[in-house]
């Protein structure tokens, strides 16, 4: 008999690269995709969810006929319910509500049972998923995944996914992108590949209301926001993201993720889920910056689409979400910027006086201020922050280092104006950033008015 497997985990990994050939219209370069989806629990999560319970029972941790316990957006779930259901261990999973049902139904269909908690509450909330998840884990015979501090889940990259694309691509890879979730995926094959060509760039790609895209540009912890697309992205920082590993970001939204979605589909022939539409949108992204001839670069497709045919492959929720506006017509950051001409960055540093402060936005007639040290963006200045501390100090001239806030976000010139309007909806200021390697500069400022004003001249000027 030929390549006949004793069962079915014997068939997790060694998944093909193909390559794309219509959406990437326009670009010199060339795009391939690894075809995750095709790992039989249908996910790229199967090769986590070996690698975890192997660990854990190498360890003793995991012990004979003991409750798997995890939170998922579902794909993790089915590969440990996968395993489970091979290896006899039990699973519960906790998922946030936003889930497709798809992936609840999927996970009872393996026999496990799913607790659905709410998408909009903070991490560290009773309710949230991650909350649950430690709760159900501490019962007798419980065994906590843990995907999100659990160094098996980049040791897993580490070992089979990155040696695979090496396999694959070698040395003529130049980029990996891949979408951010946990972070394990892009951190162990970029500590693969990285100790094999250093030059390789590795390449994250974050939907807007997610944390990562500002903390790599600022180091600071923004606030986040729901989104709706699937399975990357977070509200705070798991300990399997190593950043030593990822050279730079790309954003996206969810307009952008699933209408790629629909297009990898329709013009690939790849039946893909929204978290690779969103990969592969951020990858062209890259691409355009970094464009030529030779360029190759491989983007990773985690999941398959049929998990999604409530949501993403429904054009009457798309409609009724949005999803089916492109907002197209209105340019990116940089036309905004330009309509502006040159303007002097207004930035004060952390031991600036409150007095000094309040004269110059006073004399600039701003209402806020960034904060920089050794040209970084580390926080903002209002005048709510200055007005509280005056009333409460009596106007005491004191350094402004306390007042300092994180309401702010970033984006960078090349990005679509449809993401300023996300943005735009949960914050005041947004900071446009340009990157050098790992040194992040601050070098305009752009508000709810300068929106507004540059829509309404482009609305003027087609009418």
């Amino acid at each position: 008999m030929h390549k006949v497997y004793d069962n079915v985990l014997e068939c997790v990994g060694d998944t093909p690269i193909v390559r794309m050939n219509s959406v990437t219209a326009g670009l010199e370069g060339k795009l391939y995709s690894k075809l995750e989806m095709l790992n039989p629990g249908g996910s790229i999560k199967d090769r986590i969810a070996l690698q975890i319970i192997a660990d854990a029972e190498a360890d003793g941790s995991l012990k004979p006929g003991a409750m798997i316990v995890e939170g998922t957006s579902g794909n993790t779930g089915a590969g440990l319910a996968m395993v489970g259901a091979i290896k006899g261990y039990p699973c519960t999973f906790v998922m946030p509500d936003k889930q497709s049902e798809e992936k609840r139904a999927a996970l009872r269909a393996y026999g496990a049972k799913v607790v659905i908690t709410p998408t909009a509450v903070e991490p560290e909330d009773e309710r949230s998923y991650y909350s649950v998840s430690k709760k159900l884990s501490s019962e007798p015979g419980a065994f906590y995944a843990n995907q999100y501090h659990n160094p098996s889940n980049p040791k897993t990259h580490e070992l089979s996914t990155g040696p695979e694309i090496w396999e694959q691509m070698g040395e003529e890879l130049d980029a990996v992108v891949c979408g951010m979730g946990t972070g394990g995926t892009i951190s162990g094959i970029g500590k693969f590949l990285k100790s094999k060509n250093p030059n390789i760039q590795i390449v994250g790609v974050d939907p807007v209301g997610s944390v990562y895209f500002d903390f790599f540009h600022t180091g600071k912890m923004t606030k986040p926001y729901t989104y709706v697309v699937e399975g990357i992205g977070e509200d705070f920082m798991p300990s399997t993201v190593q950043w030593e590993y990822i050279d730079d970001i790309v954003r996206v939204n969810d307009v952008e993720s699933f209408q790629m979605t629909h297009r990898v589909v329709r013009e690939e022939g790849i039946f893909v889920g929204g978290s690779c539409g969103a990969a592969v949108a951020g990858a062209l992204k890259w691409m355009a910056r970094n464009d030529r001839k030779d360029l190759k670069v491989l983007v990773i497709l985690p999941d398959s689409g049929s998990r999604y045919l409530s949501k993403i492959y429904n054009n009457a929720w798309m409609k009724e979400n949005g999803f089916l506006d492109t907002g197209s017509g209105l340019g990116v950051v940089a036309d905004l910027t330009r309509r502006q001409g040159d303007r002097e960055l207004i930035s004060v540093g952390p031991q600036a006086r409150a007095a000094e402060v309040i004269g110059l936005m006073k004399l600039k007639g701003v209402s806020q201020v960034p904060v920089l040290e050794d040209g970084q963006i580390i926080g903002i200045l209002t005048e709510t922050a200055l007005l509280e501390h005056a009333l409460k100090n009596g106007g005491e001239n004191t350094a402004v280092a306390d007042l300092i806030q994180m309401d702010f976000c970033t984006v960078e010139a090349d990005e679509n104006i449809t993401v300023l309007t996300d943005l735009f909806r949960r914050y005041k200021v947004c900071f446009i950033v340009t990157s050098q390697g790992q040194r992040h500069t601050v070098h305009d400022v752009i508000t709810k008015i300068d929106l507004i004003d540059y829509i309404a001249s482009r609305t003027g000027s087609q009418s």
